[in-house]
């Protein structure tokens, strides 16, 4: 297969696939915060549109890593900022998930996907990267 065609492939399935969120509006009581809670009710509501169901990443329109057997999981502080303050095709979702939230996703996506950092995020370590 040519890379055009690899390409053409991934961005089909990234477009042929309609995100978890888009199929289930009434998580939404707002229309600027996510109401939904708990880290895998979270996670599948908004991340794994991008990142995947399992984690796996994707490429397509833009890069989305790999959040299973990711060692840059290891200190909760990382993703923590990545949630809160995006970066690269990570849109900054502070102003749509509060704190619980945050610590909810991230306790999951460290503790998932292969991962076993296994240490407890609080609110109290998102409210002070916010």
């Amino acid at each position: 297969m040519t890379k055009l065609t690899i390409a053409a492939a991934a961005a089909f399935a990234l477009f042929a696939t309609q995100p978890v969120m888009a199929q289930d509006a009434a998580m939404f009581a707002s229309t600027s915060k996510l109401t939904q809670t708990g880290g895998e009710n979270i996670y599948k509501a908004i991340c794994a549109g991008c990142h995947m169901p399992e984690g796996q990443g994707a490429i397509g329109a833009g890069k989305y890593p790999a959040l299973a057997n990711n060692p840059n999981l290891e200190s909760a502080g990382y993703p923590i900022y990545l949630i809160i303050h995006g970066q690269k095709a990570m849109p900054a979702l502070g102003n749509v998930l509060d704190d619980q939230q945050i610590a909810d996703v991230v306790a999951y996506i460290r503790t998932n996907f292969g991962n076993s950092f296994a240490e407890p995020v609080t609110v109290e370590e998102v409210t002070d990267a916010r």
